[in-house]
C-alpha cells in the first residue's frame, strides 16, 4: 500500500508543483482555445490562448493559492 501512496504523491507533485493554478489552467488554457478554434470564432483562438496563458500566471504570481 505505501507503493501505491508514494506513486500517487509523487504525481501530485509532479503536476502540482507549487501552485495549483497552474496544474488546472494549462489544461483549461488548451481545451479552452480547442473549443474556441472549433466554434465560428476560430479566429479569436489565437488571441485566447495567450490571453488565458497570462490570466493563470497573473492569478498564480499574485498568490492566489495561499
Amino acid at each position: 500500500m505505501k507503493y501505491i501512496t508514494g506513486f500517487g504523491r509523487f504525481w501530485w507533485d509532479f503536476i502540482v508543483g507549487d501552485s495549483i493554478f497552474l496544474a488546472i489552467g494549462a489544461p483549461v488554457a488548451f481545451i479552452s482555445a480547442y473549443l474556441v478554434d472549433r466554434s465560428s470564432l476560430s479566429s479569436l483562438a489565437e488571441v485566447a490562448l495567450p490571453v488565458i496563458v497570462i490570466g493563470t500566471l497573473l492569478v498564480s504570481l499574485r498568490g492566489g493559492d495561499r
